[in-house]
């Protein structure tokens, strides 16, 4: 693995806090492919401390009802995606998700959903403005799959719950 080149092999995209620790939990997926991380937050303990040592970058927040830091965003992920050249990107949302989810399927690049674990009956607003894009999306609850429609069930982050 280098990080001596600005290309990526995957690029993952959350919010801070559970989306974050949910993707972070499917490190063994990605961990020996070069990587960076696109996290909407402002920074934080859980960032700082979660991803010591890895690409980061942040996204505006908040993402969510603000149509400044969406624009915002989305000029974001044009000049990531476009620097980086991710051949992959996978996001367990939320909202800074949709923007680079977007961006990303323009410039030919996979994109993989994986919805959080919190979303048991119903997919989230993220899940359901990215899915039209989205290669692959992949919900927790088994419950879950007859509502996102082309949605795969393979277990949760964490495993057996």
């Amino acid at each position: 693995m280098s990080h001596g080149t600005e290309h990526v092999d995957v690029l993952l995209v959350c919010t801070a806090g559970g989306h974050l620790l949910q993707l972070w939990s499917l490190r063994q997926a990605w961990s020996e492919y070069d990587h960076a991380w696109v996290v909407g937050s402002h920074g934080g303990g859980d960032v700082e401390s979660l991803l010591e040592g890895e690409r980061l970058f942040y996204a505006h927040s908040p993402a969510a009802r603000s149509l400044k830091n969406a624009v915002r965003n989305v000029l974001l992920a044009r000049r990531l995606i476009k620097r980086l050249r991710p051949q992959v990107l996978v996001t367990t949302g939320a909202a800074v998700a949709v923007p680079f989810a977007w961006v990303a399927r323009a410039h030919g690049v996979r994109v993989a959903y994986v919805e959080t674990l919190a979303r048991a009956e119903r997919p989230s607003l993220s899940c359901r403005l990215a899915r039209p894009i989205a290669d692959r999306v992949y919900v927790q609850w088994p419950e879950l799959v007859d509502a996102v429609p082309g949605a795969r069930y393979a277990g949760t982050v964490f495993g057996d719950r």
